[in-house]
């Protein structure tokens, strides 16, 4: 049995591993349907209850590793009869196509 649970990690990598690149539409679609939004801001720029998400350093692995089974009391966990790991991906192909904030120097009202 400890070993059984010893290889669950790795045999979730492999299952991520297998997944087709993520569909960013889909992604977006997902991360409203979902709530994602509603801690994270509509387009991953983070908020008053959840870090932003858009242009995460984070490897899908990684993402989907947190998605599944967050620190307590940080996020529910999505596991995945919410959202499979091809949905996951789907999301973290949209917050990654997310373009970065312009920077305050680009901003002219902010240079007067």
């Amino acid at each position: 049995m400890k070993t059984f649970l010893l290889l669950l990690p790795l045999l979730a990598l492999t299952a991520i591993a297998q997944t087709k690149a993520g569909d960013s539409p889909n992604g977006k679609r997902l991360f409203l349907r979902n709530g994602c939004y509603q801690c994270h801001g509509t387009v991953g720029q983070g908020g008053l209850a959840g870090p932003r998400l858009a242009q995460t350093k984070l490897t899908l692995p990684a993402f989907t590793s947190y998605v599944r089974n967050p620190r307590p009391g940080n996020m529910p966990p999505y596991r995945s009869k919410v959202m499979s790991d091809q949905q996951l991906a789907d999301v973290y192909a949209y917050i990654q196509s997310v373009p970065p904030p312009v920077p305050p120097s680009d901003i002219p009202i902010l240079n007067q």
